[in-house]
């Protein structure tokens, strides 16, 4: 599927975040900034919202300590006791390992995977390259053209000190 996109080209961090605050004040949509490394403060500039993703955590190691009493109470004392040394049946100091390494498993694992099936990530989807050196020096501020005013965009983009602003056609593949 391809798309058209308004893609705005910056050679500095400092103007790409303030062009991402002024898009963001002016309810500019935004698809995404790519740049080549982490810039600090570009989440609350685009307005992300604080992801789901602790949450998921949460409840994932709750299941895993849930799950991981559940299987030690069942086994030591209903399915198969065993007196041994005269230790109680359920034996609540003898459980805490398990239960913290269940705990952490599940947590660790259901996270990871909510977190590729989310970002819809999966081995061999191809990148989306919009500009030749997203990866290398560039910073790229994409909007999807049916979403914004071009005109509008296209003089905030400039005046926040875009070196290049241009309408792209991109195959978007599978991933959106």
């Amino acid at each position: 599927m391809k798309k058209d996109f308004l893609l705005a080209i910056y050679d500095c961090e400092e103007k790409l975040l303030k062009s991402a605050e002024k898009a963001r004040d002016k309810n500019i949509e935004m698809y995404d900034i790519y740049t080549p490394f982490p810039v600090h403060g570009l989440d609350d500039a685009m307005g992300i919202k604080r992801s789901f993703l602790p949450y998921v955590t949460f409840l994932a190691g709750a299941t895993g300590l849930f799950s991981a009493i559940l299987l030690q109470v069942w086994t030591s004392a209903f399915d198969w006791p065993t007196i041994i040394g005269g230790k109680p049946f359920i034996s609540w100091p003898a459980f805490a390992p398990i239960s913290f390494e269940l705990t952490v498993l599940f947590a660790a694992h259901i996270t990871v995977l909510a977190f590729l099936v989310y970002n819809r990530l999966f081995p061999g989807k191809q990148p989306m390259i919009l500009h030749e050196e997203q990866t290398c020096n560039k910073f790229v501020i994409a909007m999807e053209r049916d979403k914004v005013n071009i005109d509008d965009a296209t003089n905030l983009l400039k005046e926040h000190g875009a070196i290049e602003v241009n309408i792209k056609n991109v195959d978007t593949g599978s991933c959106c």
